[in-house]
């Protein structure tokens, strides 16, 4: 059997799908790593919405993603940028999801940490503003009892006048933080609103302001997220970092070689491409664990051409590979997204992200994804 796909110059190519899913199975926890896959959010494909309004949710779909997640040994980073977070999931949406995926993580001891961001405000603010709008966001995490991680604020990037502002915002919330918690640097790429955060667009003094934060509280940073996409920049901040501060790669496009490391030290892992890799990550982390490097490599390295693919420019627009990936995989019955968002990316970039994806055995069922492409397929008047 095989199946038509579009190209990216508008011609069609003959595609033959493999018929059986690369072999994983479940294992026991990491012991070299602590790796946390940044999920995404089902939306209910039933609710009378626009993209304009406030999501609307498949409580039961996004609850069952992260025990497919857990029971694999992945933590599960809730609340992010995978989870469209100020793409389609506002602060009353991100806060209920916080509250019922810490419970859940309870109910089957999963590890879970959620965002911590400035997204109630709306509107221009000022740094008080904004750290009563940190303050309350810690104080629902801490609630639910999830490690903390302090995103990136476009509000704080609007409103700092320079790096002491950044200091003074960040070092508040840190005292006041019960537990320590991880902090989030997003490059522009993710979010174009984040560009200059921490009071430069020269990433060198950025870089000094963000050390200089975690230099002056390292009790209350218990990790780093760095995602710039840049893995020069990521080894050098892992190196300066206090000891016992973890670097955990937010790097979706060089992550396999961070995550092996250097005779110098290696990073810890929280993605958004560990979304619909989950279970493959997780055989080769456990790989990893026996001091195999290689092996980890071998399994993780061929999946750097889908990942980069999915995060192509503009990156924002992740997650709707990530959500059709899902849909595809079985793990939800529609490819509907909150905000509308399935219609970000074209069919072109959807059949190679099936390709890649289906080549690397990532489907548990390759004949239903076959099946719901070709349907993808025939909506926009390809026939087989």
């Amino acid at each position: 059997m095989t199946i038509q796909l579009p190209g990216a110059d508008g011609a069609l190519r003959t595609y033959e799908p493999r018929t059986e899913p690369l072999a994983l199975t479940t294992g026991a926890p990491f012991t070299s790593r602590t790796v946390f896959s940044a999920a995404h959010v089902v939306a209910d494909p039933f609710a009378d919405t626009t993209p304009d309004s406030p999501a609307a949710i498949d409580w039961d779909a996004t609850l069952a993603f992260r025990r497919h997640l857990w029971s694999h040994g992945l933590g599960v980073a809730e609340a992010m940028d995978t989870a469209q977070r100020g793409m389609g999931l506002d602060w009353a949406g991100a806060a209920e999801l916080i509250r019922r995926s810490a419970a859940e993580a309870k109910s089957v001891g999963g590890l879970i940490a959620c965002g911590v961001g400035t997204d109630q405000l709306t509107g221009p603010a000022d740094l008080a503003e904004v750290r009563a709008a940190y303050e309350e966001q810690l104080a629902l995490v801490e609630t639910s009892g999830a490690r903390a991680i302090l995103m990136a604020s476009r509000a704080l990037a609007a409103a700092a006048a320079g790096p002491e502002d950044y200091l003074d915002v960040y070092g508040h919330l840190l005292r006041q933080s019960s537990e320590p918690v991880v902090l989030h640097w997003l490059g522009p790429m993710f979010d174009p609103a984040l560009e200059g955060y921490w009071g430069s667009s020269d990433l060198d003094a950025a870089t000094d302001t963000f050390l200089e934060v975690i230099a002056a509280h390292p009790d209350k940073v218990e990790g780093i997220k760095v995602s710039l996409l840049d893995a020069g920049r990521e080894i050098d901040i892992r190196r300066r970092l206090p000891q016992g501060v973890r670097c955990y790669t937010g790097d979706d496009f060089n992550y396999p070689e961070l995550i092996a490391g250097d005779e110098k030290g290696f990073s810890h892992a929280l993605l958004g491409i560990f979304d619909p890799l989950g279970p493959l990550a997780a055989e080769a982390v456990r790989v990893l664990d026996t001091g195999n490097t290689a092996g980890f490599r071998e399994l993780l390295d061929p999946t750097v051409e889908l990942s980069r693919h999915l995060f192509q420019n503009p990156t924002r627009f992740y997650k709707t590979g990530v959500v059709f990936l899902a849909w595809l995989a079985g793990h939800q019955s529609h490819f509907t997204m909150v905000g509308g968002l399935q219609s970000a990316r074209s069919l072109p970039h959807f059949a190679r992200a099936y390709e890649l994806a289906d080549g690397l055995g990532l489907f548990p069922d390759p004949k239903l994804a076959e099946e719901r492409m070709k349907n993808l397929l025939a909506l926009y008047g390809v026939t087989q």
